[in-house]
């Protein structure tokens, strides 16, 4: 999460603090796993732990500090979309609460389908790549990660910017559609108000839109339009000829109630 948060900032990590809290009990072994884990989540990203602290607790705690750096010009905030600007993604929704429903409730799928939504699940990966390129290109009026789902990110860009959203172009992963198709849920739903996607959700100044999609390309990403920024408040999806209030759900820190 804590890259994840850096991508929609444009910020380039470099060193992190991790505290541990652990049990007595904790095995050798244990703590050898935990070690070589975190050690190889920062390496993704070209970082290192490089301290922190440890001290004895009821249960397992990983608690981390991220330090980067980044040119104040172009750090990528969540304050300055403007009405005409592309909305944009980098990528589908749905997978993550599709595979989160697999997890808790055991709902049955085809092996492959079940290895896609659980590893999505399992497997987060942030686009710290795809946030510094476009950070670094200046095309981004505004950016926020999705970590608490996609209506959440946008109603929090919305406030900040002090403007609206029209959703043309829901980003809907196949195989959360194929998913809610077997098991009769809303699909839009699954893409609006799940949440750990770590996909970038941001709004592109059109005369650079091309540039953009350029530079996601060079750094082995995409990005994908999804509707646009309008002057009035609020959030719209346009879909199937109907147009829906976008509300402001998703996951909210000591609120969440679980998944049905």
């Amino acid at each position: 999460m804590n890259i994840s948060d850096f991508a929609a900032k444009g910020v380039k990590p470099r060193v992190a603090l991790v505290s541990l809290g652990l049990p007595k009990d904790l095995k050798q072994t244990g703590l050898e796993e935990l070690a070589e884990g975190l050690n190889a989540g920062v390496r993704e990203y070209d970082c290192y732990v490089v301290g922190g602290d440890t001290g004895e607790a009821s249960d397992i705690i990983v608690s981390v500090s991220l330090f980067g750096v980044a040119r104040r010009d172009t750090l990528m905030l969540r304050s300055g979309a403007k009405p005409g600007d592309i909305v944009a993604v980098t990528g589908p929704f749905g997978k993550t609460s599709a595979g989160l429903r697999i997890l808790l409730n055991d709902l049955r799928v085809s092996p492959r389908l079940r290895k896609v939504l659980v590893e999505s699940v399992l497997t987060p990966q942030a686009r710290l790549k795809e946030g510094v390129a476009l950070s670094r290109a200046r095309c981004v009026s505004a950016s926020i990660d999705s970590s608490d789902g996609l209506a959440w990110s946008l109603h929090e860009l919305s406030h900040a910017s002090n403007v609206g959203f029209l959703i043309d172009a829901l980003p809907l992963a196949e195989e959360a559609e194929r998913f809610a198709e077997l098991h009769r849920l809303d699909a839009v739903k699954l893409a609006l108000y799940g949440g750990e996607e770590y996909e970038l959700v941001l709004t592109v100044k059109p005369e650079c839109w091309v540039k953009a999609q350029h530079v996601l390309n060079e750094a082995g990403g995409v990005l994908l339009p999804i509707g646009r920024v309008t002057s009035k408040m609020g959030l719209i999806l346009s879909r199937g000829g109907q147009r829906h209030v976008i509300e402001p759900k998703g996951y909210e820190h000591f609120m969440s109630a679980g998944v049905p």
